[in-house]
């Protein structure tokens, strides 16, 4: 196992907790950190002069040089070049927010997304992670995995989102055998109390690592609204596949 050299490891726990928890005071990152303040205080000084943290005041944000990166990544991805128009057709047929969504670990990351036409929508942003077995997308590709993988890969306990998250162990085995059997996940205001979400796996690679979704809120959700949802990204995912020969 490869030793990491500390001061690349320090900035990059740094870029990351600022991702994850926001603008941090040098005492909260601190603490957060357990970075001695006058080496943390040294590496941020670099880090400001290369443009990938920003001061506000007494508090630090990510910078423009992290935006760059982000962007170059999302740039560079052919899934996400490929799918784009795919995503632009389920927003405008249903007219609700669109996600494709990439599992990093036990976590989703929304990687692209289409917004609702509808003031009334569910709040996410392309980067944001989120624990897989809360959500459509990821119970969607924790089914293509076999149990052993998903005990793996899940932390214990399972965090709880809303009052709807499934956090018996026991009880999500069962909802991914059901998902493998469906070939759809639903994931039932257990990501976002009011919402109700449905995903399908993208297979673009091996294992699968991505999958696309509608999230849409509950009072729009008639007793045929899942079976659509499902049918139409059942026709996306041909699409997609189809394509992969383009990759």
């Amino acid at each position: 196992m490869t030793t990491p050299v500390k001061s690349a490891d320090r900035t990059l726990d740094i870029l990351e907790a600022l991702a994850t928890g926001g603008p941090s005071t040098l005492s909260e990152l601190t603490r957060a950190l357990d970075i001695p303040k006058s080496s943390l205080h040294g590496i941020l000084r670099t880090m400001a002069a290369r443009g990938w943290i920003e001061t506000t005041q007494t508090r630090f944000r990510l910078g423009l040089r992290a935006l760059q990166v982000g962007a170059a990544y999302l740039d560079a991805d052919d899934t996400v070049g490929l799918l784009a128009g795919i995503l632009d057709d389920l927003a405008a047929r249903f007219g609700e927010t669109t996600h494709l969504g990439r599992l990093d670990g036990a976590d989703i990351t929304y990687v692209a997304k289409r917004e609702s036409a509808h003031p009334l929508r569910l709040y996410s942003a392309i980067g944001r992670r989120l624990p897989a077995h809360a959500t459509a997308l990821g119970k969607a590709l924790l089914a293509a995995r076999v149990p052993e993988e998903v005990d793996a890969l899940l932390p214990d306990p399972l965090p709880a989102l809303t009052p709807h998250t499934i956090t018996d162990r026991a009880a999500l085995r069962a909802e991914l055998a059901s998902i493998r059997a469906l070939g759809y996940a639903v994931d039932r205001e257990e990501n976002t109390e009011g919402i109700v979400c449905v995903a399908r796996v993208v297979p673009m690679r091996e294992p699968a690592a991505d999958a696309i979704s509608l999230s849409i809120p509950r009072t729009r959700v008639s007793s045929s609204t899942v079976d659509e949802v499902a049918a139409a990204l059942a026709e996306a995912v041909q699409k997609a596949s189809s394509a992969r020969r383009f990759l």
